[in-house]
């Protein structure tokens, strides 16, 4: 019911602006616009970075095949010692700064040292300490043996920038970059102008200018892209795609990325703390319905946490998931919740309900949360949905109020698996978007062991057992693999999307010249 009133509101808002289309002003031919639902709240890359590098501002020294492999970004490249506690980085010689500035190692250590002081998607304590043995070489020593250390120096958070960037107390005054485009105007959290830098160390765009604009709506953002006020927009909701499918000045494109829709639960609250619990709660799902039905998209069913693409560390062989009422209502009665006459199951007098929140950003979230409510209500399990920002789960991860969260969990942060792990899986107090309060003292072990071995031979072997596990004890849930859908103007040439979400490519876009 929710697609079907989200499209019919596409409908609506369309007709009423279709009208207005004939005010829209002609479009720059030095210029594109770009939509998507992220919202920047400030030039700190701990808490924006993520937009400002798929604008193209900042870089890292590491960067991201499409395939998940690392190569070379400002860094040159990257070796360690035998035991992988000490990483040695060669810069890229002749970067340049947006502010004119040129790159250098005391540069590149005195803004990591500051990122290091800032939330980070690892445990920043694992760099002991920064050395510079020349101007173009950046030493790392590590408070333990950490195999994975390059993918998360590809992580935006490291991006590195001018020291103009930063005030006193090394608070963020302005974004100065190393990016083929720089930042000529932020109106946070809606609006970021750049202009192309005619300096860049590698080949420049062919673009002069490109806005991003904060657009809160997949109906709104499709409809941008069809009436010629957006070049691109990211993140459509099924109804939009079925719209602009139909548009011949528009091209859809949809690709299967790294990152998994998962229920997040508390472990440490009593009804979850159950193992059979959450055993029935992810047999009651209709994966298949979910995939097919509501996001159109079918084959996506999420049978472990990691989807195809990420290496050892997806098992081919699982059998898919497949829902079983009949197994799922057996398993809570044993565990002793039993069906009343209001088709909720109680034990103990207490009744089998539980709060799940999810956000808007990510527009499909609340129509499947609400898909589940209704699945697990057939089980006798009360779901009571709420829409909140996606900061709501982090905050309550933090301080213990969250119950279960709807979240679509982007594992192309990190883009070694293992990296994943190690920062979310090898504690019970978990990750912000990870598990919580989950206690698994002999898998935390053997993960970590992972992260110290040399040897690569053994990693398949290990890999599996780890995602049998995760798989067996259940700490999150996973329901779907993420196919993101994106719509292009059919006004550029040269659009691919970045499935490691790192990138907007602006750089390689083209402008076609008009008849």
């Amino acid at each position: 019911m929710p697609a079907v009133f989200s499209f019919r509101l596409i409908v609506i808002v369309f007709t009423t602006l279709l009208s207005l289309t004939a005010c829209t002003p002609p479009r720059s031919p030095d210029k594109i616009v770009i939509s998507g639902p992220f919202e920047p709240v400030s030039y700190d890359p701990a808490s924006s970075g993520y937009i400002f590098s798929r604008m193209q501002v900042i870089e890292t020294l590491v960067d991201v095949n499409d395939d998940g492999t690392l190569r070379p970004g400002l860094a040159t490249g990257w070796q360690s010692n035998d035991d992988f506690s000490e990483w040695t980085f060669h810069l890229r010689e002749g970067v340049k700064f947006h502010d004119g500035s040129t790159m250098n190692a005391e540069v590149v250590r005195k803004s990591l040292a500051v990122a290091f002081g800032k939330p980070v998607p690892f445990d920043a304590s694992l760099v002991k300490d920064i050395t510079i043995p020349d101007a173009h070489t950046v030493v790392f020593t590590l408070s333990q043996h950490y195999r994975p250390f390059p993918s998360l120096m590809s992580n935006y958070t490291m991006a590195i920038l001018s020291p103009a960037s930063f005030g006193k107390f090394n608070r963020m005054t302005a974004l100065i970059g190393t990016g083929p485009y720089k930042i000529t105007d932020f109106q946070p959290p809606h609006n970021i102008s750049t202009i192309r830098f005619d300096d860049y160390w590698g080949r420049p765009g062919t673009i002069k200018e490109v806005e991003y604009i904060t657009g809160h709506r997949s109906e709104t953002r499709a409809l941008m892209v069809k009436t010629g006020q957006a070049d691109i927009v990211y993140n459509l909701d099924p109804a939009a795609v079925e719209m602009l499918k139909s548009d011949d000045s528009v091209s859809v494109f949809s690709e299967l990325i790294p990152r998994t829709t998962l229920i997040k639960l508390n472990l440490d609250d009593p009804i979850l703390a159950d193992r059979s619990v959450r055993q029935a709660l992810s047999l009651a799902l209709d994966r298949t319905g979910i995939a097919s039905g509501i996001l159109r998209v079918p084959g996506i069913e999420a049978n472990q946490l990691f989807g195809p693409g990420m290496g050892v560390w997806h098992m081919d062989d699982l059998p898919p998931p497949s829902q079983s009422l009949k197994q799922a209502k057996a398993l809570l009665e044993q565990a002793g919740w039993q069906l009343a006459n209001d088709g909720v199951r109680y034990r103990n007098g207490k009744s089998l309900e539980m709060n799940m929140i999810t956000y808007a950003n990510r527009p499909e979230l609340i129509i499947i949360a609400t898909a589940i409510q209704d699945q697990w209500s057939q089980a006798g399990v009360k779901l009571n949905v709420h829409m909140e920002n996606s900061s709501a789960i982090p905050s309550g991860h933090t301080d213990g109020t969250l119950q279960t969260a709807l979240m679509a969990r982007n594992f192309a942060n990190i883009p070694d698996p293992l990296g994943i792990l190690l920062a979310d899986f090898t504690s019970e107090q978990g990750g912000e978007w990870g598990p919580m309060n989950w206690q698994n003292p002999s898998l935390f072990s053997r993960i970590e062991q992972i992260g110290r071995e040399t040897s690569e031979a053994s990693l398949p072997a290990q890999a599996r057992d780890v995602i049998r596990t995760i798989n067996d004890d259940l700490p999150l849930i996973p329901v779907v693999y993420y196919m993101q859908h994106s719509a292009v103007s059919d006004r550029l040439q040269h659009f691919s999307f970045d499935p490691y979400e790192r990138s907007f490519r602006i750089a390689d876009l083209q402008i076609r010249s008009e008849p």
